[in-house]
């Protein structure tokens, strides 16, 4: 039964990216970030400020994303008080009806009180001032700022298991070397379902102090 609803979340994925993409990659720019130690599939990363296009949904895990991408999809779609689409793979033009900016990658996902926090990160580029607001009261635009992660990447299906047996390896790994967690942990998915499972990047982020 979980394998099958991680079927139907996977083809009702598919069937919205088929309606904006062509293409194999989720966007184009990636959050920016340096890479201050790292150790096998284990990373500390420094990222930049950012902002991200967040919603909160209170759904199972495996089914939480296909209800944020939804309400997320109709943000940049134009679904904001500009009526701006925030196209997800092509590059920065102007045509009639609004801009069209890049969306970057990761799709993040976030435990928050018991609701799961998705998110969609705006490109570099942007700005409160730049970017339009959403129509959506359940869409925010909230700033990230300038953090410390450690990460542990992985590939496979986008399931809670293989979630969970990451983030507890990741959980190991902080605590052998003394790093001092200071946030919930974030699933992050940089590819879109037509890429094979076993070629798909998956991370599990969690905030650290400074080292």
């Amino acid at each position: 039964m979980k394998y099958a609803k991680q079927n139907i979340v996977n083809v009702l994925l598919v069937i919205t990216f088929t309606t904006i993409s062509t293409g194999g990659a989720m966007a184009a720019e990636e959050a920016k970030y340096e890479v201050i130690h790292q150790e096998n599939d284990f990373q500390v990363r420094h990222y930049q400020p950012h902002i991200v296009a967040e919603t909160l949904v209170d759904s199972e895990f495996e089914e939480a994303g296909i209800e944020a991408f939804q309400r997320l999809f109709k943000y940049i779609s134009g679904n904001n008080t500009a009526k701006q689409n925030i196209d997800m793979t092509a590059s920065v033009s102007q045509e009639t009806g609004g801009e069209k900016i890049d969306m970057t990658s990761p799709v993040g996902q976030q435990s928050i009180n018991d609701r799961w926090a998705v998110s969609f990160m705006m490109p570099a580029s942007s700005s409160y001032k730049t970017l339009p607001e959403p129509n959506d009261s359940q869409v925010v635009l909230k700033q990230v700022p300038e953090r410390f992660i450690a990460s542990i990447e992985y590939s496979g299906f986008w399931s809670e298991e293989l979630y969970k047996e990451n983030k507890s390896e990741l959980q190991t790994w902080i605590s052998k070397k003394g790093y001092q967690v200071i946030g919930e942990p974030i699933w992050a998915r940089y590819n879109d379902p037509f890429t094979l499972w076993f070629l798909r990047r998956n991370e599990i982020l969690i905030p650290i102090e400074a080292p």
